[in-house]
């Protein structure tokens, strides 16, 4: 699969890094103290205290120790005087190594004792700090010969010096400086490998924009969180141009590749230039092999091999069950898989597994995945047998790795009984790389003779996968119903020749594909008495089944209006996906079902909290990572968050151009024009809703009415005079539907200047629907009616409740309005005082009152404050500095303005 045809549509709009992006050598070592403020402070404060030597750094190589070194001598200011000393191999064999360079500035006739070099050195030091405090910065601190070390515990002792040493492990050091550690002379600052988080941080602060999350995830997981590695692998995907600024967001063309990463590569053979022979070839093996048993291993190398890898962090082995071993940098792996030849790798596959091949049966997905990539890294390798090939594939497509799943079915040939399986394989990989019409062709090369003499479950699985691939080419969904029906005849044609179970099974599968056509095209009351008998059913007779018919069930039951009960389903539903083969797949499917009644019920707190739980491997994040970001992009803008929504709706904007997947741009560019119509940027909102309106293809039902109603509320924020009859059109057509909920929403949508009949049409719909959303219309709508300023505000604080502050602010500015046209004084005033609150966390108001409230001071509201707890005017002249004339004036203007007649009366009130 060419780069070129699978990033199709984004060459045009991504462009490559700029040449200067990352500066210079020196900043692999500094860039990553934009995550280390807390180390920094930390190293600071021990290295200032009195009664304290210094500080030792201690951490991985490669994690800045150096860089935070000069960072906390840099915080210090001019009132230090630094000198730094490096060890080498070299020096660390010779007397005063690291202190050469001042040994060659001291009198020949103090170099003629210790003694004599000590006092030389000790004047040297304090005639040029100049009164100064002076910091030896000691890097490599544990390759220190016995003479420098005796110098600066020398200096240490007497004061002239304080030390910033840097060391892999405390306990490389110099026996006295590590008793010093233990002693707590030195303090100890251990730096560990960036998080995910800082590593985002980090990357936003280097190249400025927004940076997507595959960016920061593949990254991350490809390095670590090795900070300098992390420096060198940006930079050798901006040579490779895999690093793109696509509309002003940072992220990947493609997959990150090791191969070629020179600085890691070089960073890899330093780190095992150290190692002993045995070590180097168990880190072979797991490069291959990605994990192996302690016991198989410790039977070719022996234990001690192994415990000396575990102390020198190459290994981490599992304590429970088979105790697995694994490279502890899955980095290390790639790279010296790269290294290897076939002749090498054959060699190392024989020494561990000998000649036979394993056993299917006992293969985890993650054994199946090293087997399967061993088995192919090269052509002069025997193919793997076919079983082994179908089921490395299916390992692959489960872990997000398409283009590796469709190589796993090339050794199939059209005699094996794999074969038409592995085209099923092959059609959902490509699918997943959104190529539908590759997944029918693929599909297509099953010829008639091998179709009719399949068993039933997997002719039906055949023709479920037509349906699904033909679902997503323009001009074919049409046909999918004919295809249903025409499998169901020739399956039924089979029933003789099989048992009833099997049939049963094949029958569920198109059964299946009839719910998820439907969903796709929004016909929930058609199916949901069918959906309602599968879940009456027995769970054992076919689980999978079962469990797949009640996703569907959720999404029906909410699109009906029935969205507690569609609530209540999903968390029963989420206690049995373990309970299944490949649970990777239901999970993935449940979260999608489970997002849409989150979303249409307003739990937009609970679809963050579900799309930050999903897996964040770097296979995902390229493939479904751009869904990750729109998912929570989507429920921040209709929480009326756009500040928060605009990030990562951009994020996800630029990877589906690169990456298309389900025709959810349409979804991203609505989205992103909702969010930035409510923060009132019209420029940016047009644009977005120009690139929704040019988007090809169809989505599902739900990614449909979605962007159709984020596009149309963009419109309305913008002043589109006509958004309100297309929207009051979707409200008819979901009615004749039945789906309430989809109803409800667009009908509230539209009645922000309603009609009575509009009104009662949104408190009809309210009546048949379940949940927060359905009472907050409901009291709103009868508020409207009944210009009841109470009805408002119970509906505003239902919608507080979930914390809508937009919908909140809408039914508070209409409740100020009808309780100042009913005289009602109380109502009116914490009406007015709730939308003052309200306009410091809304950008804009979605509706304004008809005449504006008196609006009290920054000065008047902490006077009026103050009052309301029962402090004195003199008091409260004396607490912020204003005369006791000045507080009678203001609490005069507040009393005028709020309409209330005493200082109790405040309280309560702001």
């Amino acid at each position: 699969m060419s780069a070129e045809l699978l990033n199709r549509s984004g060459g045009g709009a991504a462009r490559a890094a700029a040449p200067d992006l990352l500066g210079g050598p020196t900043d692999r070592q500094t860039w990553s103290l934009l995550a280390r403020s807390h180390d920094l402070s930390k190293a600071g404060k021990y290295l200032e205290a009195p009664e304290s030597y210094g500080v030792v750094l201690t951490g991985e190589r490669g994690i800045g120790k150096s860089g935070l070194a000069r960072a906390v001598v840099s915080s210090l200011g001019p009132k230090v005087h630094s000198l730094q000393l490096r060890n080498t191999v070299a020096s660390g064999q010779t007397p005063y190594g690291c202190l050469g360079f001042l040994l060659a500035r001291l009198p020949s006739g103090a170099v003629g004792s210790p003694t004599g070099i000590l006092h030389a050195v000790t004047n040297l030091i304090r005639t040029e700090a100049a009164g100064r405090d002076t910091v030896f910065i000691v890097d490599n601190a544990g390759g220190m010969d016995p003479m420098s070390t005796g110098v600066l515990l020398n200096l240490m002792a007497t004061g002239t010096a304080k030390v910033i040493a840097t060391v892999q492990r405390a306990s490389d050091l110099p026996a006295d400086f590590h008793r010093l550690v233990l002693e707590g002379g030195l303090g100890e600052v251990h730096l560990n490998t960036l998080s995910e988080e800082q590593t985002k941080q980090v990357l936003g602060s280097v190249l400025g924009h927004y940076v997507s999350s595959t960016l920061v995830g593949s990254l991350h997981s490809a390095v670590g969180g090795n900070p300098m590695l992390l420096h060198a692998l940006l930079e050798e995907q901006r040579h490779t141009g895999n690093l793109v600024l696509n509309d002003s967001v940072w992220t990947l063309r493609d997959r990150i590749s090791l191969e070629g990463a020179t600085v890691v590569e070089d960073f890899v053979r330093s780190r095992l230039a150290r190692e002993p022979q045995a070590s180097k070839t168990v880190v072979e093996i797991l490069a291959c092999a990605q994990r192996a048993t302690l016991l198989d291993l410790a039977g070719i190398f022996g234990t001690e091999v192994l415990v000396d890898m575990e102390e020198s962090a190459l290994l981490t082995i599992e304590k429970t069950g088979e105790h697995w071993v694994s490279l502890r940098d899955p980095y290390v792996g790639e790279v010296v898989r790269g290294w290897l030849s076939t002749r090498r790798m054959r060699e190392l596959r024989l020494m561990l597994h000998g000649p036979k091949e394993p056993e299917l049966q006992i293969l985890a997905p993650q054994d199946l995945l090293s087997y399967a990539a061993w088995m192919h890294a090269s052509e002069d390798e025997p193919a793997p047998p076919p079983e082994h090939a179908l089921a490395a594939g299916r390992a692959a497509l489960d872990n997000y790795d398409p283009n590796f799943a469709i190589q796993c079915t090339l050794s199939l040939d059209p005699k094996d009984s794999e074969w038409v399986p592995g085209q099923r394989l092959k059609a959902a990989a490509y699918l997943m790389l959104d190529l539908p019409l590759h997944a029918a062709q693929a599909l297509d090369e099953v010829s008639e003779p091998q179709l009719a003499a399949l068993e039933p479950l997997e002719f039906a699985e055949v023709t479920a996968a037509k349906c699904q691939a033909m679902t997503w080419i323009d001009g074919r969904s049409g046909m999918v119903p004919g295809v249903i029906a025409a499998g169901r005849e020739t399956l039924e044609a089979k029933a003789g020749h099989y048992p009833a179970q099997a049939m049963n099974k094949a029958r569920n599968r198109l059964q299946l594909c009839t719910y998820e056509y439907k969903t796709f095209t929004g016909e929930y009351a058609a199916m949901i008495e069918d959906l309602e008998a599968e879940w009456a059913k027995d769970p054992q007779e076919d689980r999978e089944h079962w469990l797949r018919s009640s996703f569907f069930l959720i999404e029906a039951r909410c699109m009906l209006g029935r969205e507690l009960e569609a609530q209540q389903l999903a968390r029963t539903v989420s206690r049995h996906l373990g309970d299944v083969d490949r649970p990777a797949q239901l999970e993935e499917s449940f979260a999608r079902h489970a997002f849409l009644v989150l979303l249409l019920s307003g739990q937009w707190r609970k679809c963050i909290e579900l799309m930050r739980r999903t897996p964040s491997g770097s296979s995902r994040l390229q493939y479904r990572g751009s869904l990750t970001e729109l998912g929570v992009g989507l429920a921040f803008a209709y929480a009326g968050k756009p500040a928060s929504a605009i990030e990562p709706l951009r994020s996800a904007v630029a990877q589906l151009e690169l990456r298309p997947s389900m025709n959810m741009n349409k979804v991203a560019y609505a989205a992103t024009a909702f969010a930035y119509a409510q923060l009132g940027n019209s420029v940016e909102a047009g644009r977005y809703l120009d690139l929704y309106r040019t988007c090809r293809g169809v989505g599902t039902f739900f990614s449909e009415s979605v962007a159709e109603f984020c596009a149309e509320m963009a419109g309305r924020w913008m002043g589109d005079p006509d958004v309100k009859q297309r929207l009051l059109a979707r409200v008819r057509n979901d009615l004749e539907q039945q789906r309430l909920t989809t109803a409800g929403i667009n009908l509230f949508g539209a009645t922000v200047e309603g009609t009575d009949e509009e009104y009662r049409l949104l408190e009809d719909i309210a009546g048949r629907r379940q949940g927060p959303l359905a009472k907050i219309s409901g009291d709103l709508a009868r508020g409207a009616l009944t210009k009841s300023s109470a009805s408002l505000l119970s509906a505003a604080d239902a919608a507080a409740a979930l914390d809508l502050l937009v919908v909140e602010a809408r039914c508070v500015a209409m409740a100020l309005d009808y309780a100042r046209d009913a005289g009602e004084t109380t109502a009116a005033r914490t009406a007015q005082l709730r939308l003052e609150r309200l306009e410091h966390s809304v950008p804009a108001l979605p509706i304004q009152p008809r005449s504006d409230a008196p609006v009290l001071t920054e000065r008047e509201r902490q006077i009026a404050k103050l009052a309301g707890k029962g402090v004195s005017n003199r008091e409260i002249a004396m607490d912020i500095g204003v005369s006791v004339r000045t507080v009678e004036g203001h609490l005069y203007q507040v009393f005028t303005k709020l309409g209330v007649s005493s200082r109790g009366e405040l309280n309560g009130l702001l």
